[in-house]
């Protein structure tokens, strides 16, 4: 079986639970998901719209879905080239990089799991989306602040870029967290009081307060929120709030629906096997949303060490674009 065919783990039918599985603690006692995980996945965020509240595919239809990619790979094998001589087909010269499906099989037919169609819910009356350009180059004017992640309004200043672009924000280390193209990693650290919760993407790490704390004061707004957590059995879950509306309430690297200034996410981390933690989040935010949005997303155990990405340390590409619209401006 080819990878990239088929979507991630099937965790609603229990597919990757381990029957009898007891959940490791830490020395205080709390479910332990220590360690580096990643959480790529080919499973589209939204249910195709023809397969209605199909959650999941049929074993015949997993099958199809082989025999397509199968023959759609043998038919890209070969390539001509100007002189009509056959040369084989590379594709781009970074795709090495590229997270193309998760570690584990899936049969989902979408990451969202509410509303039961799959899809996001009907916008709220004055919400805004914004979107950049297909390929993140092109720019669609509009105006700041930018709540994308990739390509920009204009190249007037840093301003009017995205927000990876900027490395305040990566296209996929939330919150929520989100698979994308790469970099879908992250590494969980606990203590008795603490989680850090550190994605590979901006290198960002959230800290997640564990126990009854004050509130922050509303008026203190932060690009990844507050975040409050608690344990309930063998599930960590963390409630967020406080964005500073900066950001879209939901983030796909070119697109952000509404701003994040209301937004409450809740996500649950429940550990199901040694190497399987199943990730779920949920958005209420009444004025971006008309319902609630709640997706999962399976996140494998990996075997290796997490290290630093560096990205304003050596952030050419910003200085570059604006760089280069300065040139063109005086030409």
């Amino acid at each position: 079986m080819l990878p990239g065919i088929i979507p991630l783990l099937a965790l609603a039918l229990g597919a990757g639970a381990q029957t009898n599985y007891e959940v490791p603690k830490t020395e205080f006692g709390h479910p332990d998901f220590q360690g580096v995980w990643n959480y790529a996945s080919n499973t589209p965020l939204q249910r195709p719209e023809e397969l209605g509240e199909k959650a999941f595919y049929t074993p015949a239809e997993i099958a199809e879905l082989v025999a397509e990619r199968e023959a759609a790979i043998a038919a890209n094998t070969e390539r001509t080239t100007g002189g009509g001589r056959p040369q084989a087909g590379v594709g781009g010269y970074n795709d090495f990089w590229v997270e193309s499906a998760g570690l584990q099989e899936n049969v989902r037919t979408s990451l969202i799991t509410y509303p039961a169609n799959g899809r996001f819910p009907p916008l709220a009356e004055g919400a805004v989306v914004q979107e950049s350009d297909a390929s993140g180059v092109t720019e669609i004017p509009g105006e700041r602040p930018v709540l994308f992640t990739v390509g920009g309004i204009s190249s007037d200043g840093p301003e009017d870029r995205g927000l990876s672009e900027r490395c305040l924000v990566g296209f996929n280390s939330g919150a929520p967290i989100f698979p994308s193209l790469y970099n879908n990693n992250i590494q969980i650290f606990q203590n008795r009081d603490h989680v850090v919760l550190l994605t590979e993407m901006i290198h960002d790490a959230r800290i997640v307060l564990i126990g009854d704390r004050p509130a922050l004061d509303d008026g203190i707004r932060l690009w990844t929120g507050d975040s409050r957590g608690y344990y309930e059995g063998d599930t960590l879950v963390v409630e967020t709030r406080n964005f500073n509306a900066l950001t879209g309430t939901f983030m796909e690297p070119r697109i952000a629906w509404g701003n994040s200034y209301h937004k409450v996410l809740t996500e649950k981390f429940t550990r199901i096997s040694h190497d399987t933690i199943e990730y779920e989040f949920t958005i209420d935010d009444p004025a971006t949303f008309s319902d609630k949005v709640t997706a999962l997303i399976p996140m494998t155990k990996v075997a290796g060490h997490l290290y630093e990405y560096a990205c304003h340390e050596g952030n050419y590409g910003l200085t570059n674009i604006l760089r280069g619209a300065r040139a063109q401006e005086n030409n």
